[in-house]
């Protein structure tokens, strides 16, 4: 693909002793009685494999899942050009999405995202996905597989405007996505500078949270109750880290994603599943997330 270098799969095998190459060809060959599938990399297939620790049946599953969940929503995965798409380049200046330097002390990335300019007017929900979803991205194919993800929420500047700007749909999109399809180790979920607003949150999402994700849900109110999961000083500066100036690592960011539209653009056209070539029945947005008139308008105050 367009100017990105990849993780290579000589990598992941050196990275990860349990990854067989004999797994990796039974994949091959069930991939190959797939043809809605894209053709899939063999360290594309490590990284699902491994996410999965190491079982057959499930790394199939989000195989399909990862790759369906693209196809049938386009207002995350599609156009993602920061350069001429000016919604997005809005977004990009409304928050920040980004792998932090540091890690856990247990060597997890985390992944981070807080606002970055503060009126709930110029915040755009799907537009907010579509930027996560590409830090994420680039992050899975240069990066490889890794022992875990944290993804921690700065609620900070968060208001009650912010989440009536929300969509139980699209929340429960990227919800699914993230159970069922991301190819990671998620190890935690948190929302530091928590305040009354995230209970409005928090009842919107909880429907389409299994068990397990609920499990690894953590709201903060403190500085001390972070640094329980995460270094201080791998955050920005405003978040009380050392990281370095919110901003400046947001343009970092920015830019470093902007210079890979031609790699999104490739993801795009090569990346996605032919449903008439689905064995069985077409799947359609409706069978993955229902019918979007199913959700009663939420009433805020």
């Amino acid at each position: 693909m367009a100017e990105i270098k990849l993780v290579s799969f000589e990598d992941e095998l050196k990275k990860n002793p349990e990854l067989k190459e004999a797994d990796i060809q039974m994949l091959r060959e069930w991939c190959e009685k797939q043809p809605h599938l894209p053709k899939i990399s063999d360290s594309m297939l490590a990284l699902f494999l491994h996410s999965n620790y190491y079982r057959l049946e499930p790394t199939k599953a989000s195989i399909d899942t990862f790759y369906t969940v693209r196809s049938h929503v386009p207002e995350f995965y599609n156009d993602r050009d920061l350069v001429n798409n000016k919604e997005l380049k809005k977004a990009s200046q409304t928050v920040t999405n980004q792998i932090l330097e540091g890690t856990t002390r247990e060597g997890y990335k985390i992944i981070y995202g807080r606002l970055i300019d503060n009126d709930p007017a110029q915040f755009v929900y799907n537009d907010a996905m579509k930027l996560l979803n590409m830090v994420i991205d680039l992050w899975l194919y240069t990066e490889g597989t890794c022992d875990g993800h944290v993804i921690i929420f700065d609620m900070n500047n968060v208001s009650f405007g912010h989440a009536g700007r929300l969509s139980p749909m699209g929340l429960k999109k990227f919800l699914y996505y993230l159970q069922e399809g991301l190819p990671v180790r998620l190890r935690g979920f948190h929302f530091m500078n928590a305040s009354p607003v995230i209970d409005v949150i928090l009842n919107m999402m909880k429907p389409f949270m299994k068990k397990q994700l609920m499990d690894m849900f953590h709201m903060h109110t403190t500085a001390e109750s972070v640094q329980k999961f995460i270094p201080l000083e791998v955050l920005p500066n405003e978040a009380g880290g050392k990281a370095g100036p919110i901003l400046e690592l947001s343009d970092k960011n920015v830019k470093y994603m902007a210079d890979k539209a031609a790699w999104f653009k490739e993801e795009e056209a090569n990346c996605r599943v032919n449903e008439s070539l689905r064995p069985g029945k077409a799947k359609t947005a409706t069978d993955l997330f229902g019918a979007e008139g199913s959700f009663k308008k939420l009433e805020i105050d």
